[in-house]
């Protein structure tokens, strides 16, 4: 009270308004204009309603002032109001008198920020700035500002009053007549401002573990709406506020003692969506990095760095490492957007450390979401439109790929989701959108993320001898986006299985001894924090673009692969995707040595990468066969199906279609001349079809197509 009292009185010593007054017109930029005086001066010209201050400046000019600001700031924002509207007069009248009620003095640029679950009571009357994610936000409406009110008992007897909440007063009685019910808003003779509400939610990767996102609403009014979108990463600046809850009684309303925070927002600033712009890289971090980015097997530490407690998977770790770097994003003269981010799927057996491989990259990323696939719906990954119980209207709401945006989305048990929920993923995946068409709200959002999904085999283990679509509960149109695709079995080997063993039980014994640890290789090279940085740095500093001798290696390259499926019943080993995915990959490790230029070494550590993924999920008879992965069958397989089913139709044709289907000797005997097999073969082929339900026989001796 004695702080409140003292700050009180230095108040009645400031002339706020003259203060603001000589600041406007005094302060000049480095270069020596006049920075505020000139705004002003273009404001009715340019019909702007704002001026946005500084605080660095107004800190530089005044610190006092500064500091009253931050303290007391309805009556330092009050004088500042009243000192630009003299500024206004002087420069256009009609302007000022005209738009007085909209016109309004907003800051930026507050150096402390407060978290959202730091507001307390101290907080209320106080100006902070809150980093967050808008995750609701309301359409925009009009609030009435200034009430006019026309008596229908008088007829021209006005009443206009300011409204200070959100609430119209009822209190309100005609200075004539003195009635009350007898008045009726003139709308037209009214004022209104734009009122905007939205949730700010703090940033995931603030979330202490454990704990709930804490959220604050925040209202929204001027020339400052629909600056944000749900999604978006903003620092809000406003005053925080109380309001009083209205609690539900018997009879009557009873208002309780209990008030909830919001804030009053005077700005808002939509931060870089850019990775490289939300982490501060001081000079000696940056001294670090570069003598890091000069070690020949930086690749190899990055790698180690990576969740160093889980042994081994060092080809899943790169993979993982050049995710976390991605390629480059470009937008083709046509306006077609080719993505740089890099999704990759780990399909393996209980035990594998697929998920604490997650955990760590979620955390180790800059901007991380973890979810698992059991408790996620379309909803919950994409946006979901949702309504207000207050109003009633409707909003959207982020999803975690929105919110992982420009960052890594790690999807555990993926193949628990349900399939109409997957479903939302493919646009999130390729185009990298998030398109919304519900209640009257249509909206596309961006979800620019790389995924990183893990998935149980359907029966417990993996089995080699079954494709990854008969292994893992997910649909083609999924796995043909992932650029990558590994297989983590659980294999016994006593070599391997005893350094492992040897490897966990000494990270048991020495957890607190980092010496020990290190010599072990059970220490991270490079701490997370610098790792983080370093992934910053590469990703602000460095766009790697393809040099003549790495472009035609990969042309080279994806030629001769598909080449090899010359003829008719050859397979197909790559797609055009894979093509992409060798770029991004590319692209990424010559961003992991902070180098602006593809090389062909980097080419061939991504050939590798794609290889050893191919020949996991896509390996037929010792050639890698595409199809194997996106249809569950070999391409020779196909062709022997469709075969048959066209000597079934032929059949069928001859004999007048009977009801019963058509000799079961027949189609063997025919299928074996023309695909140059055995009749075993061929009635093997014909019972896989009819487990599969393609074909099915309705007696032993008879064969039909399933329609």
């Amino acid at each position: 009270m004695d702080d409140y009292n003292l700050m009180r009185g230095f108040e009645e010593e400031i002339d706020f308004t003259e203060a603001f007054r000589d600041f406007y017109n005094t302060f000049k930029t480095t270069s020596g204009t006049y920075k505020y005086k000139n705004m002003i001066s273009r404001m009715p010209l340019e019909n702007r309603f704002s001026l946005v201050v500084d605080f660095e400046d107004l800190l530089e000019y005044d610190p006092d002032l500064a500091h009253h600001l931050i303290v007391n700031p309805d009556n330092v924002l009050k004088c500042a109001k009243e000192a630009l509207l003299s500024e206004l007069e002087t420069e256009d009248r009609e302007f000022a008198q005209k738009y007085s009620y909209l016109i309004k003095v907003r800051i930026k640029g507050l150096f402390s920020k407060t978290k959202i679950r730091e507001i307390r009571a101290q907080h209320i009357g106080r100006l902070v700035a809150v980093e967050g994610i808008i995750v609701r936000i309301t359409p925009v409406k009009s609030k009435l500002y200034q009430a006019t009110y026309v008596c229908r008992r008088c007829m021209d007897q006005e009443v206009t009053t300011i409204v200070k909440s959100s609430l119209i007063p009822k209190s309100i009685r005609c200075p004539n007549c003195r009635k009350s019910d007898a008045l009726e808003l003139d709308v037209k003779r009214s004022l209104f401002v734009d009122y905007q509400k939205a949730v700010l939610q703090e940033k995931p990767e603030e979330l202490p573990p454990g704990q709930l996102p804490r959220a604050v609403e925040v209202e929204i009014e001027g020339d400052i709406v629909d600056v944000a979108r749900p999604g978006d990463r903003v620092i809000v600046v406003g005053i925080v506020r109380a309001k009083q809850t209205r609690v539900e009684g018997t009879a009557t309303l009873a208002r309780s003692s209990v008030f909830e925070t919001y804030i009053e927002c005077l700005y808002v600033e939509t931060m870089a969506k850019e990775l490289e712009e939300l982490m501060e890289i001081t000079p000696e971090d940056e001294k670090q990095i570069k003598e890091l980015a000069k070690r020949p097997d930086i690749d190899k530490l990055v790698v180690s760095s990576i969740a160093p407690s889980i042994i081994g998977l060092e080809e899943i770790k790169l993979a993982i490492a050049l995710q976390l770097f991605g390629g480059e994003t470009i937008e083709t003269p046509d306006g077609t957007r080719m993505r740089g981010d890099i999704h990759i799927l780990l399909v393996g057996d209980p035990g594998t450390a697929k998920s604490t491989l997650l955990k760590y990259v979620a955390q180790l990323a800059p901007r991380g979401v973890y979810t698992s696939g059991k408790g996620s719906t379309a909803a919950g990954l994409t946006a979901t439109v949702l309504r207000s119980k207050a109003t009633g209207d409707f909003y959207l709401e982020a999803g975690a790929l929105v919110l992982a945006d420009k960052g890594i989305a790690c999807i555990d048990e993926i193949d628990k989701m349900r399939g109409e929920d997957r479903v939302a993923m493919h646009e999130a995946m390729e185009q990298q959108t998030i398109s919304i068409a519900k209640a009257g709200i249509v909206a596309t959002l961006n979800a620019r993320a790389s995924i990183l999904a893990a998935a149980n085999p359907k029966l417990g283990r993996y089995d080699p001898d079954f494709p990854v679509k008969d292994n893992v509960n997910l649909s083609v149109t999924i796995l043909s986006r992932f650029d990558l695709i590994f297989v983590l079995r659980d294999i016994p080997d006593r070599e391997r299985d005893s350094f492992c063993s040897e490897m966990i039980t000494i990270a048991r014994m020495y957890a607190d001894d980092k010496a020990k640890l290190a010599k072990y290789g059970l220490k991270p090279p490079i701490p997370r924090d610098l790792l983080r940085k370093y992934i910053v740095y590469a990703k602000r500093t460095c766009k790697p673009k393809l040099t003549p001798e790495a472009a035609e290696k990969i042309h080279n390259y994806f030629i001769s692969m598909r080449s090899q499926a010359q003829g008719e019943r050859a397979p197909i080993p790559i797609t055009y995707r894979h093509l992409d995915a060798l770029v991004r990959l590319s692209q990424a490790h010559a961003r992991m040595r902070l180098s602006n230029r593809v090389t062909p070494e980097d080419v061939d550590v991504a050939i590798k990468l794609l290889e050893y993924s191919l020949k996991q999920v896509a390996l037929h008879e010792g050639r890698i066969d595409i199809d194997v992965l996106y249809t569950g069958r070999p391409r020779s397989e196909q062709k022997r199906m469709s075969i048959i089913l066209r000597i079934i139709d032929q059949l069928e044709q001859e004999l007048n279609y009977p009801p019963d289907g058509v000799p079961k000797d027949d189609v063997v005997t025919r299928a074996a001349l023309e695909l140059r097999a055995t009749p075993d073969d061929i009635e093997k082929e014909l019972d896989k079809m009819g487990k599969e339900g393609i074909i099915y026989f309705p007696s032993p001796d008879r064969v039909r197509k399933t329609s």
